[in-house]
């Protein structure tokens, strides 16, 4: 009987629906391929060979709607910040934004009346990529932080599920 319970023991996994959901929303992270500026070079290069953000699941997807992270890659200006808004609010629930680069996050130096002063202004930004323009490793450090933030968001919050479980 004791090598029944070590079997079942050692095949069964128990975990919370949390886990396994956060688990592969972080493990499979479809960012739009978005780029405004400089930076978009760099995210383009991310995503090649040399540096592969396929292997932590990262892949380029073409269509908002098929994406669920946005990297504002760039300057954004004041006439271009409604669309940005209007492509995110395109893109499905869960959706994550990744402020890349100087401009993105403060405007840069581009100090002007035309350029936006950060994109926390018209979207949420979960993760901040500093630099001018930030490596491609920089970039995959940012995406490495986005996993581990949704890792630990909880996934059935609001739902009738997450209901069920607090009564």
């Amino acid at each position: 009987m004791g090598t029944v319970n070590n079997a079942i023991r050692d095949s069964v996994l128990f975990t919370t629906a949390d886990s396994i959901i956060n688990w592969s929303r972080s493990s499979a992270l479809w960012p739009e391929t978005f780029g405004i500026a400089c930076c978009a070079i760099e995210m383009i290069s991310a995503g090649c060979a040399r540096y592969d953000l396929d292997r932590f699941g990262v892949v380029f997807r073409p269509s908002p709607r098929q994406s669920d992270v946005m990297i504002i890659a760039g300057t954004v200006t004041r006439k271009f910040a409604p669309v940005v808004r209007r492509l995110y609010d395109q893109m499905p629930e869960p959706r994550w934004v990744i402020a890349m680069g100087t401009c993105a996050i403060s405007g840069g130096v581009y100090n002007t009346y035309a350029v936006v002063q950060g994109s926390e202004t018209f979207v949420p930004v979960d993760v901040h990529v500093p630099g001018c323009p930030p490596r491609p490793e920089a970039l995959m450090h940012g995406f490495l932080l986005l996993q581990e933030k949704i890792k630990r968001s909880r996934a059935l919050a609001g739902t009738p599920l997450d209901r069920v479980i607090a009564s």
